[in-house]
This record gives structure tokens, sequence and C-alpha cells, in this order.
């Protein structure tokens, strides 16, 4: 049966579009997970193993607002906190991280706890194996009220509000010394490759895709008062493109961060996608962060959309604010920036 689905209030034919993207790309709940700009300040919302790393107990909060100028775009909120449990050894870091995610009728809420455990490899400790596990819950819910089809009372649309759970496991291996680092995981591991519904709606059928995820970077010095910190992330959902997210930072005095990424889409193999052309969904980001003080610091990115959807939104604004505490007494060869 083939159902034709907008939104109560008006809605322009870039939805038409939008919702084809969402299946497939960058911030489908039914599909993909979120994706934030900012994720090169921390990296716990994609790798477990991150929990503890910074060796200090770290907060942060991050806002998105996707694609302003479009009807049902995402908005995503999310705050974290991870830091190290035992401090003499500094081998056992915890993290919990919520996250909110709206888009159109769909509402995501997720809670994950996360534990890392890290193995010293060297004499003077500049280099650490993490091995990490994420395990948490997950709420999808679905307003009917807000989804109309082309005729009435269709039972394969929700007519109410509806909402389940499913739980939610991670795993993850985190390398990194002073001066470069790399990671791999896997998100959202119990996912089958079927989305088993369990609401009264066959609409109502979603399930975020297993992801894996290889993050990788390096710290460049320059000179005593500016660094380079070049990374990259490559994300795999198995159905949808392949997703490169390409970052350089530039790093004054340890207090103002300057730089820009470059996200594209590319075919690994054929997964039944190529007449979407999805993979040339690009977009370039400029993004700031500034420590207000030692321990608070305060970040802004700013996307713009390359492909089709671009002349018809405003880009994507993101805003994140972290606090440090309880830092560990240690000198390091270079601040940890990663």
């Amino acid at each position: 049966m083939e159902i034709k689905v907008k939104m109560v209030k008006s809605v322009k034919c870039t939805i038409v579009f939008l919702l084809l993207h969402l299946l497939f790309s960058d911030q489908s709940i039914a599909q993909q997970n979120i994706q934030f700009t900012q994720y090169v300040f921390n990296s716990l919302s994609v790798n477990p193993a991150y929990a503890g790393y910074k060796e200090e107990w770290f907060v942060q909060m991050a806002l998105r607002s996707q694609w302003l100028g479009v009807e049902g775009a995402p908005k995503t909120g999310v705050i974290s906190i991870d830091g190290i449990v035992d401090p003499r050894d500094r081998k056992m870091g915890i993290g919990f991280q919520v996250t909110s995610d709206k888009i159109g009728p769909q509402f995501t809420t997720s809670v994950t706890g996360n534990y890392a455990y890290r193995l010293q490899l060297n004499d003077d400790d500049t280099q650490r194996l993490s091995f990490g596990i994420g395990v948490g819950v997950v709420q999808y819910n679905l307003d009917g009220q807000m989804l109309n089809t082309s005729e009435g009372g269709d039972q394969a649309i929700a007519l109410d509000n509806e909402s389940h759970l499913k739980p939610d496991l991670r795993l993850g291996v985190y390398y990194n010394s002073d001066y470069w680092y790399v990671g791999l995981s896997v998100l959202d591991a119990f996912y089958n490759g079927e989305a088993t519904n369990t609401t009264r709606s066959p609409a109502f059928n979603i399930s975020r895709s297993r992801h894996a995820y290889l993050i990788a970077g390096s710290l460049i010095n320059v000179s005593p008062e500016m660094r380079v910190r070049p990374s990259l992330m490559i994300k795999e959902d198995f159905r949808g493109p392949t997703s490169l997210d390409m970052n350089v930072m530039t790093i004054f005095n340890d207090k103002l961060w300057l730089g820009g990424s470059f996200r594209t889409g590319f075919g690994l193999w054929k997964k039944g996608i190529n007449d979407l052309d999805l993979g040339k969904q690009n977009s370039i980001s400029g993004i700031v962060q500034i420590f207000v003080s030692e321990r608070f610091r305060i970040g802004y990115s700013y996307d713009y959309v390359t492909s089709k959807l671009g002349s018809n939104q405003n880009g994507s604004h993101e805003l994140t604010m972290g606090f440090t505490f309880g830092r560990v007494p240690r000198s390091f060869i270079c601040p940890r920036v990663f």
C-alpha cells in the first residue's frame, strides 16, 4: 500500500526531498544515529571507550537545530558527563549520556551508561588503550495527530501518540598517545536488520540501524602558541551511503580553537540506493571553541548544505558548553585536546 504522508500544517514541496534524505542519510531516527559537528570536542557520543579519557570529570551540553526554514526539521539536545573513578591508577572511566531528538512527528529519548577500562602501554604512561561498553535504553515516540493520509482513516498510520522502548548496546576500543589517537566502535549493536513492531500502527516500525565508527586524529605543534589538530570520522550504517567527516582545527594559545569540517557520502559497495544519488549530499561547517576559563568552554558551529537541499533551508546551528572539574595532578607533554 502506497501512503502519502504530510504534516497537518502547510508543507512545502521541500519536505518530499527531505523525507527521502532522512530515510537514508544524516539525521533520520528510523535509520541513522544523531551526528554532531562538534563531536571533535567530546567523542563519548560515538565511542564508549572514550569515557574517562580526559582524566578529569567533564560535563558537556550540546544543542543542535538543523535545516532552519524547513518545517519539521531535526532538533537535538544532549547532556553527558564522564570521568575516572580511580584517580590513583586512572584505569577505569565511566560516562552517562542523555539524548533527545525530534524530527517531524517522531521524538526519541535515549539514556546510556558507559564503562571503559584503560590499559597503560608504556612506562611514562603517554599511551593508553581503552576498551569500552555502553548499555542503555531508547524510547521512540510518534505523534499520530501530526500525520494525515490521502484517504482518511488509514490504519497504516498512527492515529494517536504511540511509544515503545528498545535496549541499546555500544562497544568500542580507543587508543591514544599525546600526539595521535584512533578509535573503532559499534553503536546499536542489538539491531538485527529488522525493526520489530510492538505498537498498533505498522507505520511505527522504526529502529536505529547498527552503526560502525572509525575516528582518528593527530596533533601537530607548529609553534608554542599554535597547534593544528586534523581528524576524520567514517560512519557506516550498512544501509545508506558511508559518511566521511574531515576536520581541521587550529588551536591558539590553548584558548581559541578555529576550524572547519567537510562532510560527504560515498559508496563502499552497492546498497540499492544508487538511483537516489544520496552520496552527493555534502556539507561544509565552520567551528569555533573558546576557553572562557581553564575549566569552562563554549563552542559554536554552522553547517551549510551544498546539495540541492541547500537552497531551501538556512543551514544548521550547533551550540556546545563544557565544564571540567576534579583535575588529576599530572604533567602532560601536551594538554588533552582529543
